[in-house]
């Protein structure tokens, strides 16, 4: 037998699309970076992008689980000496960009380098509810369905 590798060229993706209303942030991300690395494909080839493209929709409807909602906090650096930023979860979920807190958690669980940049690029999110992907017909997934832990009342 030899061994199955995927070709740029043979890639098939699909369009998803995921409500996040009520649904964990940790638990969704997991999922989602599954998906847009195509692990869950038995064609999966680590060195091609063979994920889905996906839409979230309601990203501002997160939610933590504990008190991460009031204690956890996202640093960054301005790249000038003593630049440390920092925010909690609620002034960004809060803020003008809440689908923040969705992408940074999708992006960590993510490689890093240009394979792990090309597949955030098949990430979608936005706050609302309106998408401007119907054109693709995107295939529902709820993520809430799949495990009772998934979605929290919030």
């Amino acid at each position: 037998m030899k061994t199955f590798s995927q070709k740029n060229e043979t890639v098939e993706k699909k369009w998803i699309l995921i409500d996040a209303e009520g649904l964990v942030v940790g638990r969704l991300a997991s999922i989602v970076a599954l998906r847009l690395r195509g692990k869950h494909k038995p064609t999966f080839t680590p060195h091609i992008d063979d994920g889905d493209n996906i839409i979230i929709i309601n990203a501002d409807k997160v939610v933590f689980t504990g008190k991460k909602f009031t204690d956890k906090t996202y640093y960054w650096h301005t790249g000038y000496a003593g630049g440390i930023k920092q925010r909690k979860a609620r002034q960004i979920l809060e803020g003008r960009f809440p689908e923040r807190v969705v992408e940074k958690a999708v992006e960590r669980m993510l490689p890093e380098g240009p394979l792990g940049r090309q597949q955030l690029r098949n990430l979608r999110v936005y706050a609302g509810s309106e998408h401007p992907h119907a054109a693709q017909t995107p295939e529902t997934l709820d993520v809430g369905a799949m495990n009772s832990k998934n979605k929290r009342a919030a």
